[in-house]
């Protein structure tokens, strides 16, 4: 029984972790970061794959914790699609990593490793492995350069920058509860 628990510890605490070799942002200021956030480009996988106009609400809850509405749209379908989750800061409370949980007890790493420190428009995400990387913009539109300089950011740290999908936020007709 120790064992296996000791297993589930491990994968728990191995899902929080940040990639070798990357570094959170520092002087972060959850505050600032809480609100709105358009995902610009993203690294494919199961769980948002296929969806476009996606967003990610943060909102701090009574008990400290940060709510988190991610939503997207599925186009095949014509239909929103909405995960509900939870999010708290991992280490000191000035760095840029949180752990976040859609599925009860289990944590994933969200490490903020770029940001805009002046107005907190852009962010750079990755999970604990390179194999999660988001690109974050507070409007729904990036302008090119700068999309480019935190796509340039994250080749250099080894994503694979050639297999980010560049998310649409198109308008959608408001009859399926677009907001564009």
């Amino acid at each position: 029984m120790r064992k296996v628990f000791g297993i589930i510890v491990l994968v728990m605490v191995g899902c929080v972790a940040i990639p070798s070799g990357i570094e959170p942002v520092t002087g972060f200021e959850l505050e600032r970061y809480l609100g709105r956030w358009y995902e610009i480009a993203r690294l494919d996988h199961s769980f948002e794959r296929g969806l476009t106009h996606v967003t990610a609400d943060y909102r701090r809850q009574e008990d400290g914790r940060i709510r988190v509405v991610n939503r997207g749209y599925r186009p095949a379908e014509d239909r929103w699609e909405t995960a509900e989750g939870v999010a708290v800061p991992v280490g000191a409370a000035d760095v840029g990593r949180l752990k976040v949980s859609f599925f009860g007890p289990f944590y994933g790493g969200y490490n903020i490793i770029a940001l805009d420190r002046v107005a907190y428009r852009y962010a750079l995400v990755c999970g604990p492995g390179r194999s999660y990387l988001w690109i974050l913009a507070r409007e729904p539109r990036l302008a090119p350069s700068v999309r480019d300089d935190l796509v340039a950011r994250a080749r250099a740290l080894g994503f694979a920058t050639e297999e980010l999908i560049m998310v649409a936020h198109k308008p959608v007709d408001p009859a399926s509860g677009g907001d564009g």
